[in-house]
C-alpha cells in the first residue's frame, strides 16, 4: 500500500476549539465542528465539570429568574428573583430562604447596583412594539427601590419632603443671641435611614430682630412606613435663605442653605434653636428642591464618578413627575425610552427632575445599558452605542459623541467580571446582535465569536435580552446564556492562549434545564439558576 505508507500523518498539537462558520469542509483541521459538553486545559481537552446543589438548608423550592452579585459591607451575598416577582437576600448557601425583600408582581426581571453596601433595584418588564418587536422599560407606578442588606424589606428610594399634615412648622424668637436683622424664610428637610435628604418642606418665615436666636417650633416628623411601622426618617435638618429684601410670597424661588448647627438628630424632637449670621450659610440646599420624591424605575443601573445613573424609564405617571414626555418623539413613542437619569455626586437617591437627566438620540429605539470606561460614561441601545463625559456641570449639560450606529448591547449584554461589575482592567466585553466584541473605547474586529459567527447569527435576535455574560478573569474563561430555542445551552470559551478571535475556544454546554441566569461566587464558582427543577428538584446548582 505505497499511497499510505507514502503519507504524511497530520500531526495536531492542539485542539482550537468549536468551529461553525461556513461549510463544514472549510473547518481547520485543529478545529471540531461539533464541541458540546467539553472544556479546554493546555493542549487538551476533558469533559465539563458536573454540578451540585448550591442550597442545602433546607433545599427550597425557587424558580429562578435573575441572579446578582450583591456586595454588602459583610461580604458576597446575591439577590434572587423568581417567578411571581419575588426577589430574596441569600447570604450563605447553608442559610435557610427568609421571606423576600421584594415583591413586585409585574417584574420580570430587574437592573441592579450595590453603593456603600446597600442595593439598587429597578424591577422592568419586556413589552412588544407594533412590528413585533420586543423592547424593555421599566413598570408603570413601580418606582426604584432601595435595600439596606439588613434582611428588612426593600423600600422606595428617595422620599417626600415634609408636609403640614401635623401642623404647620413655625419661626420665632429664642433665647437671648444674635443674628443678621430681616425677614428670612426657613423650612426643613428629612435625612432618611439610606442617607437621602428630602426636599425642603412645611415652610414658614420670620423677621430677625438681631438680638435673639431663632427657635423652630413644631417641626414635623418623618411618617411611619406603612409596610413596618417604623419610620425611615431618622434626623431633621434645618434650612434658611440669607435676607430677603424684595418678598414676593414664592417660597420655593429662593435659594436655600443648611443652617449650621441646624441638624436635629432625631425625629422626635420638635423644637430647636439656632444662632447663626448669612455669611455662615455655605451649604446649599436648593438643588433640593427639584429632586424626584419617587425615582422612576429603568432597565439598567450602574455609576459613574460618584452618581448614580438609570436608563429605560417607562416615566408616564405623574406620580413621579416625569408625566411630561419628550418633545419631537417618533410617531407612537409616548414614554422616555432615550432618557438616563443621573443623580448628584455622592447621593445616589438625589435625581433632579430639570439637571439631572442625559437625552440619547430620539430614534424610537429604548436605552437598554450603561457603563462607565476610562473616565467615559456610555449609553447603548440594542445597535447604538453613546458616549457622554462629565464637564463638572450638570448632567443635562454633557454632550453627546455617537461611538457606533451599528453596534450596542443587550439589558444584559456587558460581562460582569468575576463576582463585581463589568470593567476589566482595560476592556469590556460585550454582546451585540453581530457577535461577542472585544471593546476598549472602540469595538474591535472581528468579532470574538468569529470561529462560531453562523451559530451566533442564527441566535433569536428579538430575544437578546435572555443573553447574559460572565467573565471568569482569573481562569480566563466567558460563559453566555442564550435565548430560545437554546435556553438549555450556555456557551463556554476559553481565552487562556489570548482574548482575540484566533486564540479564544469555543464549546456548547448543554443541560437537561434550562438555564436562565448565571453568576460568580467567590471569584470564579459559577452559580446556574433556572426556573424550573429537573428530575432532582434541583434548581439553583454550581460547577463542581
Amino acid at each position: 500500500m505505497p499511497g499510505t505508507r507514502d503519507h504524511d500523518p497530520l500531526i495536531i498539537e492542539e485542539f482550537e476549539g468549536w468551529w461553525q462558520r461556513g461549510d463544514p469542509d472549510s473547518a481547520p483541521s485543529n478545529h471540531f465542528i461539533q464541541a458540546d459538553n467539553i472544556q479546554y486545559f493546555q493542549s487538551g481537552i476533558e469533559t465539563r465539570y458536573g454540578l451540585r446543589n448550591y442550597l442545602s438548608d433546607p433545599l427550597p423550592t425557587l424558580q429562578i429568574l435573575r441572579v446578582y452579585n450583591y456586595t454588602t459591607q459583610t461580604g458576597q451575598t446575591l439577590l434572587v428573583l423568581t417567578v411571581g416577582g419575588n426577589i430574596y437576600h441569600i447570604k450563605k448557601s447553608t442559610d435557610p430562604i427568609g421571606a423576600p425583600i421584594l415583591h413586585v408582581e409585574e417584574m420580570e426581571d430587574f437592573g441592579f447596583v450595590a453603593i456603600n453596601g446597600r442595593a439598587y433595584i429597578s424591577p422592568f418588564k419586556t413589552r412588544l412594539d407594533a412590528q413585533g418587536d420586543k423592547y424593555q422599560l421599566g413598570i408603570k407606578n413601580v418606582p426604584l427601590y432601595v435595600y439596606n442588606g439588613d434582611g428588612t424589606p426593600a423600600r422606595s428610594a428617595a422620599g417626600h419632603p415634609p408636609d403640614t399634615t401635623n401642623g404647620v412648622m413655625f419661626m420665632g424668637a429664642g433665647a437671648g443671641g444674635v443674628t443678621d436683622v430681616g425677614l428670612h424664610f426657613g423650612a426643613v428637610v428629612f435625612e432618611t435611614n439610606s442617607g437621602y435628604i428630602t426636599a425642603p418642606g412645611n415652610y414658614s418665615q420670620y423677621t430677625y430682630l438681631g438680638n435673639t436666636k431663632i427657635r423652630f417650633t413644631n417641626i414635623p416628623i418623618g411618617p411611619l412606613e406603612p409596610d413596618g411601622g417604623v419610620s425611615r426618617v431618622i434626623r431633621r435638618h434645618l434650612v434658611s435663605t440669607k435676607v430677603i429684601i424684595n418678598n414676593n410670597f414664592d417660597f420655593q424661588g429662593y435659594q436655600y442653605f443648611f443652617i449650621p448647627g441646624g441638624t436635629v438628630p432625631d425625629n422626635t424632637t420638635q423644637a430647636w434653636e439656632v444662632e447663626y449670621f448669612d455669611s455662615d450659610l455655605i451649604s446649599d440646599a436648593s438643588h433640593l428642591i427639584d429632586n424626584f420624591s419617587v425615582i422612576p424605575s429603568g432597565v439598567a443601573l450602574n455609576t459613574y464618578h460618584s452618581r448614580l445613573v438609570i436608563v429605560g424609564e417607562l416615566g408616564l405617571d405623574s406620580t413621579f413627575g416625569s408625566d411630561a414626555t419628550l418633545v419631537g418623539l417618533p410617531a407612537g413613542i409616548t414614554d422616555n425610552r432615550s432618557i438616563a437619569r443621573v443623580s448628584f455626586p455622592g447621593e445616589p437617591e438625589s435625581i433632579s427632575k430639570i439637571d439631572g437627566l442625559i437625552v440619547a438620540p430620539l430614534d424610537g429605539h429604548a436605552l437598554t445599558n450603561v457603563q462607565e470606561f476610562r473616565d467615559v460614561l456610555y449609553l447603548f441601545k440594542s445597535t447604538r452605542t453613546f458616549s457622554f463625559s462629565d464637564n463638572n456641570d450638570e448632567p443635562v449639560t454633557w454632550q453627546e459623541e455617537v461611538l457606533d450606529q451599528g453596534i450596542g448591547a443587550p439589558v444584559h449584554g456587558i460581562a460582569t467580571v468575576l463576582d463585581t461589575g463589568g470593567v476589566n482592567t482595560d476592556f469590556l466585553v460585550i454582546a451585540d446582535l453581530s457577535g461577542l466584541m472585544l471593546f476598549n473605547g472602540v469595538f474591535a474586529l472581528p468579532e470574538l465569536t468569529f470561529k462560531i459567527e453562523d451559530f451566533w447569527r442564527g441566535l433569536t435576535h428579538n430575544e437578546f435580552h435572555k443573553i447574559q455574560v460572565t467573565n471568569d478573569s482569573l481562569n480566563k474563561k466567558i460563559w453566555i446564556t442564550l435565548p430560545e430555542p437554546h435556553r438549555k445551552t450556555i456557551l463556554h470559551a476559553d481565552y487562556s492562549d489570548g482574548l482575540n478571535p484566533s486564540k479564544i475556544k469555543w464549546a456548547r454546554w448543554i443541560f437537561d434545564v434550562n438555564v436562565f441566569t448565571i453568576a460568580l461566587v467567590q471569584f470564579d464558582r459559577l452559580l446556574i439558576g433556572t426556573p424550573g427543577p429537573d428530575v432532582t428538584g434541583v434548581e439553583f446548582q454550581e460547577l463542581l
